[in-house]
């Protein structure tokens, strides 16, 4: 062995030592330069803390397998939810650890990880599904705070369960696509209900394609039939009529738009 690996054991070696028996200071000195085997030391040492390991995951560049060694350590200080959530949000983190991160990790957390800067793509929509598949079961109260901050794949899935209030604070994010109002307006979860609060949202009740998806629903009251059919061109109207998705009543209103006569 030449003399500057010698060397380099050798510090290693004394690196190893000053993590397993270090103090707090000198942990987080050695917090900046951790290598697998001074981590796996510094996890031993009785002073290591939450605050050495969230100020270790502030940098980037790390080895893969701190990851993997912070990972399995269950107990705290490896263990607390903020050393969790740090790990969750990092940028290098293999995704392999952030599936197994996003179940432990509290619902508003993860909406956090939609939404900051700086975090990849694919930790974004992992934590995305992990949130829409916890939609079914949340109460009315968080469903709301999702419709309002949600991302366009969250405000998405929350729509399509049909709930008027959900439905309502869904309209009014900027995230949600004419496409998914169409598509929800086209399904059976749209109810008159429903239907009404998109018709008289001021985002989206001037837009042609809406009013006609709106016009083609069996389950939209007649009053929006009498309000946005003389807004819509002739030729629009003539096609509503063949429709067969109207009802008796919805089919005698577009044949009185066209002009023609009243049923008795």
């Amino acid at each position: 062995m030449s003399h500057q690996n010698t060397d380099t054991v050798h510090d290693e070696l004394r690196l190893i030592h000053h993590a397993l028996n270090g103090s707090k200071e000198e942990l987080f000195s050695l917090m900046e330069r951790s290598s697998p085997n001074i981590m796996r030391a510094a996890l031993r040492n009785p002073a290591l803390d939450e605050a050495h390991l969230l100020a270790l995951l502030h940098h980037t560049g790390l080895h893969p397998d701190l990851f993997t060694l912070l990972h399995q350590q269950h107990e705290p200080p490896a263990g607390s939810y903020q050393v969790l959530f740090a790990m969750a949000q990092h940028p290098e983190v293999p995704a392999h650890i952030v599936s197994n991160l996003l179940p432990r990790l509290y619902l508003f957390d993860l909406l956090k990880l939609c939404c900051l800067p700086g975090i990849p793509q694919d930790q974004k929509v992992a934590a995305e599904r992990a949130i829409i598949q916890r939609i079914p079961t949340q109460p009315l109260g968080n469903k709301l705070t999702l419709a309002r901050k949600g991302t366009t794949a969250i405000v998405e899935s929350l729509l399509k369960e049909g709930h008027p209030q959900v439905v309502a604070a869904c309209l009014d994010n900027p995230h949600l696509k004419e496409g998914a109002v169409h598509q929800f307006v086209n399904s059976a979860a749209a109810t008159a209900e429903t239907i009404s609060q998109i018709a008289r949202h001021n985002r989206w009740k001037n837009r042609p394609e809406l009013q006609q998806a709106i016009l083609k629903n069996p389950r939209t009251p007649a009053i929006w039939f009498t309000l946005l059919l003389p807004r819509l061109p002739r030729s629009v109207v003539r096609n509503l009529a063949l429709s067969p998705r109207l009802t008796p009543q919805q089919k005698q209103l577009v044949t009185e738009a066209l002009g023609g006569k009243k049923q008795p």
